[in-house]
């Protein structure tokens, strides 16, 4: 919205033609969410504390996180207000990509609010089962992949980029509309498996979006996509500041959830960050260092998956207890051991992906 009123004001100082800078655009849009996190934090904080909307903690889980029953939940949707005004304020809203990861975001934030609110407001310990759960997210998943499969307009947009491999790149046809499901759906559920610690979940998020802002910003621009061998994408560099605003919600809603948390962000927002996390990624065409760089989101899936498998087939868990971030507490790691070297891994991956930019 800013951008077309500084685009108007242009008209009468050309000093205004400095907002039509993506890389400024970026940098208030990670000010403005982490702004406005900073402002709506504690009132939202305070609102959950006199509705009583708390955290249910386990009793099978680490005999450490029984202190956190009571905690206000359903914070994520601090995430998703700072997230959403930061990105219509200062995102091209006449670009198609913009439209749709807001959409998705906020689809998979609903998804999760009514878990939560089954859960926490009307005492229904399943929440929304898995079977809907999961189903809602495949339409969404589903209906997003579908609709960037029949708007692109360039081969780049539907082919898979192969990272560290100089200009090989797979034309998936159809299998596009899979793997965009798969990616969507499959990272909006990895971030909500790993959101069981203080903290643990928002800063490799934050992590993430950031490189997925340089992997858009390079995308979308035609000397530097040039330079670097890589394909370019007309308008995807407005996925920059979408996901400037997500770093900046994510380490404002990191303010209040560091450890010890004042809130937890429950699955309205665990859900949401998977989901955008996933669409930013099959829009910048990136699946492949999606995987590198969330690695942390993919150990704790892989670690669930491994458990439920071994235990039903042979009785036996390879784990203590999975995820594997209860793993390493069950062990005798303090919670904020395990969250700090969690984030440590998350830079070295997102490094590494980084990297693949220029390795080729």
């Amino acid at each position: 919205m800013l951008l077309y009123l500084t685009e108007y004001l242009a008209h009468y100082h050309t000093g205004f033609n400095v907002f039509q800078y993506l890389t400024l655009r970026v940098i208030l849009g990670v000010l403005t969410a982490l702004i406005i996190s900073f402002m709506v934090g504690p009132v939202m904080i305070r609102r959950l504390t006199f509705h009583q909307i708390g955290q249910t903690v386990r009793t099978d889980g680490p005999q450490s996180h029984l202190s956190k029953s009571g905690t206000p939940t359903m914070g994520g949707a601090l995430l998703l207000v700072a997230v959403t005004i930061a990105t219509l304020l200062w995102a091209d809203l006449n670009n198609r990509y913009v439209w749709v990861v807001l959409v998705v975001t906020l689809l998979f934030g609903i998804i999760g609010f009514v878990d939560d609110y089954k859960k926490l407001v009307l005492n229904d310990p399943r929440g929304l089962t898995a079977r809907y759960k999961y189903l809602w997210q495949s339409v969404v998943g589903l209906g997003a992949a579908l609709f960037l499969y029949y708007t692109a307009t360039l081969p780049a947009e539907t082919q898979l980029i192969i990272p560290f491999v100089k200009s090989v790149v797979i034309d998936l046809g159809l299998w596009y509309v899979a793997l965009t499901y798969f990616v969507i759906v499959g990272t909006s559920n990895a971030v909500n498996l790993t959101d069981g610690l203080d903290g643990l979940a928002v800063m490799p998020t934050v992590l993430v979006a950031g490189a997925l802002a340089i992997f858009a910003y390079v995308s979308g621009h035609a000397q530097i996509a040039s330079y670097l061998l890589i394909p370019q994408l007309p308008g995807v560099g407005e996925m920059a500041v979408f996901c400037g605003a997500l770093a900046g919600a994510g380490l404002g809603f990191l303010w209040f959830n560091a450890y010890p948390a004042q809130v937890f962000m429950g699955d309205v927002g665990a859900l949401a960050l998977g989901a955008a996390l996933g669409v930013v990624t099959v829009i910048v065409r990136q699946e492949l260092v999606l995987v590198v760089m969330g690695g942390v989101f993919v150990m704790e899936t892989v670690s669930v998956m491994l458990q439920v498998a071994s235990f039903k087939l042979t009785g036996r868990r390879i784990f203590r207890m999975a995820p594997l971030h209860h793993h390493f507490e069950l062990k005798g790691w303090p919670e904020p051991r395990v969250i700090v070297r969690f984030w440590i891994v998350t830079v070295i991956l997102v490094l590494i992906g980084l990297s693949s930019l220029k390795i080729r």
